[in-house]
């Protein structure tokens, strides 16, 4: 199930991942409740694609530098494509490009996300992955993950991704797979996978996957879009095809979550890491996880109270 309709008479207890509204039917509530993720067709419009497409070229192009931008490229293919979004596979936390961070606040995707956060709505993480090619230098596979490994924030429930397709993402182009249901299991550690040498900064994978669960391919059209809890199973395959497999997402929170301390979890080595590299990039000298969510962050509906 797709639409949104007027749901049901709201069955208290009933729902554990979702919130009483009338947007979601009691259909597409159970779907997520069971599955972890729900699919809505058609959600975004081409207009906004497209402003979405061509900013994504200006940055490629250095006509625009969102400040606090991580611009993921891939080196080896510089010297053949120069500035250009052939070499770019990732724009990540570009919270401060006003024209792409609208898609964080378009009420289409805001009526659907509060489903779940609620009204108070804080966009968390942002990214534009354009997929590239995969070559025998670099892959652009990411491995199966959750989400929360990455958040320093809970209680889980009250996060959601919102994914949308940029173009069609099919299996011949790396669309996302999802394990359905495993949303209700725990974080599980997560590291660097076992691939020589071509293994991408910051994508970790599940060190133990469970490689008996099902797995669904979400084949997916322009504007499509993807809501899906932060402890779902999933990760994307490779680009096989000659073009490039985009799309744009944002992380939002309930604006009443709170941080954790990662400390003696399997999340410490991610936030060394992360702090690492915010140190060597701005030259700072304090910085902890919960300074980098905070510089993130952004509300997008509703009031702030703790994030």
């Amino acid at each position: 199930p797709t639409s949104a309709q007027v749901s049901a008479v709201p069955q208290p207890g009933r729902f554990c991942y979702t919130l009483d509204n009338d947007v979601l039917t009691t259909e597409q509530r159970q779907f997520y409740e069971d599955n972890g993720y729900l699919l809505i067709k058609k959600l975004v419009s081409d207009e906004d694609i497209e402003r979405f497409r061509k900013e994504f070229v200006r940055i490629c192009k250095r006509e625009v530098n969102p400040p606090g931008a991580m611009i993921m490229k891939d080196e080896s293919l510089r010297s053949q494509y120069g500035q250009s979004e052939k070499v770019v596979n990732k724009v990540q936390d570009f919270q401060e490009d006003k024209e792409l961070f609208r898609y964080c606040t378009l009420p289409e995707v805001l009526k659907y996300v509060e489903c779940f956060t609620g009204p108070n709505i804080m966009a968390m993480h942002t990214m534009l992955i354009n997929k590239l090619p995969d070559s025998d230098t670099q892959t652009f596979l990411h491995p199966m993950h959750q989400d929360l490994h990455y958040f320093p924030f809970r209680p889980a429930a009250r996060i959601v991704c919102s994914w949308t397709a940029m173009e069609r993402a099919d299996q011949d182009n790396g669309c996302l797979v999802v394990q359905p249901g495993t949303h209700k299991q725990p974080l599980k550690p997560h590291g660097y996978p076992q691939w020589e040498g071509k293994t991408n900064k910051l994508f970790h994978g599940l060190l133990d996957e469970d490689e008996k669960l099902p797995k669904v391919h979400l084949v997916m059209e322009k504007g499509d879009t993807v809501f899906f809890h932060p402890l779902l199973i999933h990760g994307s395959g490779i680009n096989k095809t000659s073009g490039f497999r985009k799309s744009i997402s944002c992380h939002f929170a309930s604006s009443e979550c709170y941080y954790i301390d990662v400390k003696n979890t399997s999340q410490e080595h991610l936030e060394k890491e992360l702090v690492e590299m915010v140190r060597k990039k701005y030259n700072a000298t304090s910085v902890e996880l919960r300074d980098i969510w905070n510089f993130r962050a952004r509300l997008v509906q509703g009031e702030r109270i703790n994030l």
